[in-house]
């Protein structure tokens, strides 16, 4: 994802003002900016323009943020791109929609562009340095950092972003038992305010794709990666 000089973004969103607001700080720091102003449209560039990062709105016409971050992980080359939801909507029903349609992050607005500047600098940053990781052989599962490619049983497949930390993170230590809270730290970071069930949904989406038997729930205390 940082392997090129100028990251890509993509902002939508049906608020012009913010549409500009970010477009001008984002070029200011050096990325590549395009806009779109709902959902439909936001798709229609993604494919073309291919971003890093996604910022995302969830209430929008057309086509809502939700069903824009589903549509935009169903394209392969979108597969490890990192989004992130910019919304007013504070339910938590919003937020584990969003995370359950693939999204990375989950900030409420208002935005605060400095600080907003400064996480995506941190993102690319931690991007850059994970991106030459080996491979993690367990079984017949093998999880590969540099390509984000998952080999479960003979079928390769990409996973989001956040689902492929949260498995790699757990598969590089193996046996050992981390609760929700210690999993939101790791992979999503102390300076995001995401749900403990969030975990949650991410490791039922992991065990939907390569099986049962590698991440076992410990009751009362969170999950493992399993070992034999």
């Amino acid at each position: 994802m940082t392997n090129k000089q100028n990251p890509k973004v993509l902002v939508v969103d049906d608020d012009h003002d913010i549409l500009e607001l970010l477009k001008y700080n984002l070029k200011k720091e050096g990325y590549e900016v395009e806009i779109a102003e709902d959902g439909i449209k936001a798709v229609s560039i993604a494919k073309k323009f291919l971003p890093d990062l996604i910022l995302l709105d969830i209430m929008m016409p057309e086509q809502d943020g939700v069903e824009t971050c589903r549509q935009i992980r169903e394209i392969p080359e979108m597969s490890d791109a990192h989004v992130t939801f910019l919304t007013a909507r504070t339910e938590e029903y919003s937020e584990v929609a969003a995370f359950e349609a693939g999204a990375d992050d989950y900030i409420t607005k208002p935005i605060k562009p400095r600080a907003l500047m400064s996480r995506i600098s941190a993102l690319f940053r931690k991007e850059s340095k994970n991106k030459k990781k080996p491979q993690i052989v367990a079984g017949n599962l093998t999880i590969d950092r540099s390509s984000y490619m998952v080999s479960a049983n003979g079928d390769k497949f990409t996973l989001p972003k956040k689902e492929f930390e949260l498995l790699y993170f757990l598969a590089q230590n193996p046996n050992k038992v981390f609760s929700r809270d210690e999993l939101l730290q790791n992979i999503w970071g102390t300076d995001v305010y995401v749900l403990a069930r969030t975990v949650d949904v991410h490791i039922r989406k992991v065990r939907e794709k390569i099986g049962d038997g590698y991440i076992s729930t410990v009751k009362g205390v969170g999950y493992k990666f399993e070992i034999a």
